[in-house]
């Protein structure tokens, strides 16, 4: 874990007398991975990942959990058009349907108009499965994000993370400088 006690002083071997967790812990986290947006958020989703397994579901992982709640939004629509919405490139959704598929989470019809889209539906075991996960969902996102939901905090915070990953995906897909 990750905790900044302010700064370590480092002895003759290079090692910190004190790191703030007492001796023999490990040191704080240096100001620059701090002030590094991608670190913190590496961090953020370490801790979701975390928290994720131990709250919600070991077996339904997070990228199905977003497309069956996709699928659940968009019944019969196909694949490939579903992968944006929930963030995951193609060949990406092609396997994590196909895994739900392989559960019997989903069902994937071939177009009748273009047999190389696979339209997706719910199945009603997905459906109780979807129900579940997502009154799970919901009760560690309420622990994840206290606050005075009235005063509009935890809705800020949402619209600026929302908008945060629009720009750093417009940044990824730019030619480097």
């Amino acid at each position: 874990m990750t905790r900044d006690h302010g700064s370590a002083k480092l002895d003759e071997i290079g090692s910190p007398e004190t790191n703030g967790n007492g001796p023999g812990g490990p040191p704080d986290t240096p100001q620059p991975l701090r002030d590094a947006p991608g670190f913190l958020v590496r961090r953020l989703y370490q801790a979701y990942s975390a928290a994720w397994l131990r709250h919600v579901d070991t077996a339904l992982t997070g990228p199905q959990f977003a497309v069956m709640t996709a699928v659940a939004a968009y019944p019969r629509i196909d694949q490939g058009s579903l992968a944006a919405s929930v963030a995951l490139d193609r060949s990406t959704m092609a396997d994590v349907c196909r895994r739900l598929e392989d559960r019997a989470l989903i069902r994937r019809d071939t177009a009748p108009a273009d047999g190389r889209r696979k339209l997706l539906t719910l199945t009603t075991q997905g459906e109780a499965v979807l129900d579940d996960v997502t009154r799970r969902v919901g009760r560690l996102n309420l622990r994840l994000m206290p606050g005075d939901e009235e005063a509009g905090g935890v809705t800020t915070l949402l619209a600026t993370l929302d908008r945060l990953s629009e720009r750093w995906e417009q940044v990824a897909d730019e030619d480097a400088v």
